[in-house]
């Protein structure tokens, strides 16, 4: 059959490890062969990310909001460890903390559900979306060392000069602050996107912070939140039949494991990055977790919720066979494929993004699986295949729903 021609470009942004080499063999198995891809191709691999001394990121952010699709691969954020690995000039920033910030918006992150697999929170029947804050926060902070006594403040100089100053902390001893800011426009975009994706699910909205600690920062957000909600939202949620709750981050995690699913719960940028990574797990791995950020100006910047995959990276660097699951790194170019197919009325892209999905589903509920899943299923009969033999057998299937 002939190529999927595409009309405008994808933002590729290439990544780091076994990430990497998954994405190079996605593309290779499962993309190249049915489709003419269009990429603006962008390496964010820590040691040209170091190169460049970052500038890579900022480009393939700046690109994204021009060609309004975007499709990123796993990558390093450095600590200590990675600075000396990699020999660095320094402990740069994450790359993903660098392109929210340009690009503002919400990351929403969702688990794949297969047939055999089962949530280990008996209760959970249906996904549980997570909607993350992706501006500002720990991911956007100013940090410290302190070294001896003094005084730590917090200071706000206004454009008339006007200063208001308030005291972090009386150091009688070596510490370390940290300042982290949001702004009111960004949060007003979470809360408008948060609602506006639970009308389009069909699903009720959750939000919780912890604003009896955090009398001024978190309550800012529980306030906008209110404020969005009753102006613009609330008939329009009594009309849809779903419902709108704040409540604090401790009791939202007790209502969470007590649930059945079926909604989306949104977070700070911290709580939001971690509360995925345990959603993700609790539903059976973090390679079945998609995730897309959405700005309010209508960019797209799809990827796998997991990371780098380290240890199965250094393994096949030693020649030894490794079993890593591609599912959410393929769900991330199928996600990006399917915007771009959208947008640009591409109705052969848009299918073939879905046949991709299925595709991979049908070939774990046939019992063909990666290590990880094979731990997890349910399913009698099983069979571990490893990383290439996965794609190859996702292939098959593809290519019979293609016929």
């Amino acid at each position: 059959m002939a190529k999927i021609i595409m009309k405008t470009p994808l933002v590729e942004m290439d990544g780091d490890e076994m990430t990497r080499v998954l994405w190079s063999w996605i593309k290779e198995i499962l993309l190249e062969p049915y489709i003419a891809l269009n990429t603006k191709y962008y390496d964010l691999g820590l040691k040209h990310r170091d190169q460049t001394d970052d500038q890579v990121t900022i480009d393939s952010a700046e690109a994204t909001k021009k060609y309004g699709v975007a499709v990123k691969c796993a990558t390093i954020t450095p600590n200590a460890a990675r600075v000396v690995e990699y020999d660095l000039k320094e402990m740069w920033k994450s790359p993903n903390g660098t392109i929210r910030a340009i690009l503002d918006g919400t990351v929403f992150r969702e688990p794949i559900l297969v047939k055999g697999i089962i949530p280990f929170v008996r209760t959970w029947k249906k996904p549980i979306s997570i909607a993350r804050h992706a501006y500002g926060d720990v991911y956007k902070n100013t940090e410290l060392k302190i070294k001896g006594t003094g005084k730590a403040e917090i200071v706000f100089t206004s454009k008339a000069g006007n200063e208001t100053r308030k005291t972090i902390h009386d150091f009688t001893d070596d510490g370390i602050i940290m300042g982290i800011h949001n702004t009111d426009k960004s949060i007003k975009s979470f809360a408008r996107a948060c609602f506006t994706y639970a009308l389009d699910k069909k699903q009720d909205l959750w939000f919780s912070t912890k604003d009896t600690i955090s009398k001024i920062y978190d309550h800012r957000f529980k306030d906008i939140f209110n404020e969005i909600y009753e102006a613009e939202y609330s008939q329009k949620f009594k009309d849809a039949g779903i419902e709108y709750f704040y409540t604090l981050i401790d009791d939202a995690v007790a209502r969470v494991i007590r649930s059945e699913g079926g909604f989306i719960w949104a977070c700070k940028n911290y709580d939001g990055d971690v509360m995925s990574d345990m959603i993700a797990s609790a539903f059976g791995s973090l390679a079945m977790m998609t995730s897309v950020l959405v700005s309010p100006e209508g960019y797209y910047e799809y990827e796998a919720a997991h990371g780098t995959v380290q240890r199965h990276y250094y393994n096949h660097l030693e020649g030894k066979e490794t079993s890593t699951n591609s599912v959410a790194t393929i769900f991330a170019w199928t996600g990006a494929l399917r915007k771009r197919g959208e947008l640009d009325q591409i109705p052969d892209l848009v299918s073939f993004a879905e046949k991709l999905e299925n595709a991979c589903r049908r070939t774990i509920e046939s019992g063909i699986m990666t290590k990880d899943l094979v731990a997890l299923s349910v399913l009698e009969n099983k069979k571990t295949v490893n990383t290439r033999e996965f794609l190859l057998e996702i292939q098959k299937r593809l290519n019979d729903m293609l016929q």
